[in-house]
C-alpha cells in the first residue's frame, strides 16, 4: 500500500494597517501555540516579542525564538526563498505565518502562494485585522482597505471595547458588506482561538519543555476571573462536526461547497465518495473561497467514514449538517421520481457519479515528495 504523503503546512496571510492590532495578534499565537511550532516571516523583527524577548536582525537573516518557532525578515523577492527554508523537514514547523505590512498587497502575497511551486504548502487564508475605533479614518487614508477586505478569507473587528454597541453593530455590517461571504470575528485585545486558522499540533511531553498556559488554562483563569462566557476567547466562533458511514454523493458535495454559507471560514477532515473512488479517502481543506483535496489510500481495516469539522462565526448548524445530510449517496436525489430500477437507471447513476468525481479531481493538486525523498532533499 502507497504510504501517506508528508503532510502540506498552511501559510495563513496576516494584513491589517499600522495600529490595526496585528502585531498583538500575532505575538498572541506566538505565546500560546499549545506546542504548534510556528514560522513567521515578517519585514520587522522588532515588532515580535516573544516571553519578553524583544527580537532584533537585518532582512535575510533568520532566528530562532527558543520555543521550537522561526522568525524571518525577508522583502517580497525572497519569499519562496524563505518559504523552502520553512518547509524542510529539520525545520519541523507546523504552519507559516506572513505578517504582509511592508512585504506587498495582500492578495499579490496570496497570488503568490496559489502560484508557488512548492509542493509542501497550502493557502491558508487571508487574515485581514481592523481597529473598530479608527475603521472610518482608515478607510479615508487608505481606501484600499476595502480591496484588501473584499479579498480576505476571515475579518478580524478589533478594539470593539473601543466603540459603542451601536457602533459596533453599524461597523460589523459595513465590514461584513465589503467582505462578502468572508467569516468576520470580534475582538477587543487582538487574540483569537488559534484553530481558527490551523490544527494546534499534539506532540510528546519531552518534545515541549516550555510549560507555557494552554488556552483551556487560560480560558478557566478568565472564568475565575469573573468575566463571563461571552468573553471568552472561543465565544465569536463556533465548530460543527460531521460524521457519515455513507458515501457522499460527489455531485451534490460539491454543490453543498459551492453554495457554502457566509461566515463559514474552515473545513477541514476527510470525505469518503464510495463508488467514486473506492481505493482513497479524500482529505478536504476549504479556507475562505479556498478549496483543496488530497487522495489518500484506504488503510486496511480502516472504517469508511466521512468526518468533517466546520469552522465559522454566526453560522447555522442545523442547516450545515441538514446539507451534508443531503450529499449522502443513500439520500434521494432532489429531482429524482419513482421509478422502476433498471439496467438504464443504473447506468446514469454511475455517469453521474464519474461526472461528479470530475468536479472533485478539479481541486486535487500534486503532493510533496515522500518523507525519504524530502529528507534527501534538505
Amino acid at each position: 500500500m502507497t504510504p501517506p504523503r508528508t503532510p502540506q503546512i498552511p501559510v495563513v496571510v496576516l494584513a491589517g494597517f499600522l495600529g490595526s492590532g496585528k502585531t498583538t495578534l500575532l505575538n498572541h499565537l506566538l505565546r500560546n501555540r499549545a506546542g504548534t511550532r510556528i514560522g513567521v516571516i515578517v519585514n520587522d523583527f522588532g515588532a515580535i516579542e516573544i516571553d519578553a524577548m524583544t527580537v532584533s536582525g537585518q532582512v535575510g537573516s533568520t532566528v530562532s525564538l527558543g520555543n521550537g518557532c522561526l522568525c524571518c525578515a525577508v522583502d517580497a523577492s525572497e519569499l519562496d526563498t524563505f518559504l523552502e527554508t520553512l518547509t524542510r523537514p529539520s525545520a519541523r514547523l507546523d504552519v507559516i505565518v506572513i505578517e504582509a505590512s511592508g512585504l506587498a498587497e495582500p492578495q499579490e502575497l496570496v497570488r503568490m502562494l496559489l502560484a508557488s511551486d512548492n509542493p509542501h504548502i497550502r493557502y491558508g487564508g487571508l487574515v485581514e485585522v481592523v481597529d473598530a475605533a479608527e475603521f472610518d479614518s482608515t478607510r479615508e487614508r487608505h481606501p484600499e482597505l476595502d480591496r484588501h477586505l473584499a479579498v480576505a478569507d476571515l475579518v478580524v473587528l478589533n478594539k470593539t471595547d473601543r466603540v459603542g454597541e451601536a457602533e459596533r453593530e453599524r461597523l460589523r455590517a459595513t465590514v461584513a458588506e465589503l467582505s462578502g461571504p468572508a467569516a468576520v470575528i470580534s475582538a477587543v485585545h487582538g487574540p483569537i482561538y488559534p484553530e481558527l486558522l490551523f490544527d494546534p499540533a499534539l506532540r510528546p511531553d519531552h518534545e515541549e519543555m516550555a510549560g507555557q498556559l494552554s488556552f483551556e488554562d487560560l480560558l478557566r483563569q478568565e472564568e475565575c476571573d469573573g468575566h463571563g462566557h461571552g468573553d471568552h476567547l472561543h465565544a465569536s466562533y463556533e465548530s460543527v462536526d460531521f460524521t457519515a458511514d455513507v458515501p457522499l454523493d460527489p455531485r451534490r458535495f460539491m454543490a453543498f461547497l459551492d453554495s457554502r454559507p457566509e461566515g463559514l471560514y474552515r473545513i477541514k477532515g476527510f470525505a469518503d465518495f464510495g463508488a467514486g473512488d473506492r481505493d482513497n479517502t479524500y482529505a478536504l481543506h476549504a479556507v475562505g473561497r479556498f478549496l483543496r483535496f488530497v487522495p489518500r489510500p484506504w488503510a486496511r481495516g480502516e472504517q469508511r467514514l466521512t468526518q468533517l469539522v466546520m469552522i465559522g462565526a454566526g453560522i447555522d448548524a442545523e442547516a450545515l449538517l441538514a446539507g451534508l445530510a443531503a450529499c449522502r449517496a443513500d439520500e434521494p436525489a432532489p429531482d429524482a421520481t419513482t421509478s422502476d430500477a433498471s439496467t438504464t437507471d443504473v447506468s446514469a447513476d454511475a455517469d453521474a457519479v464519474e461526472r461528479g468525481m470530475w468536479g472533485v479531481l478539479r481541486y486535487v493538486q500534486e503532493q510533496a515528495p515522500e518523507p525519504q525523498e524530502a529528507a534527501a532533499e534538505a
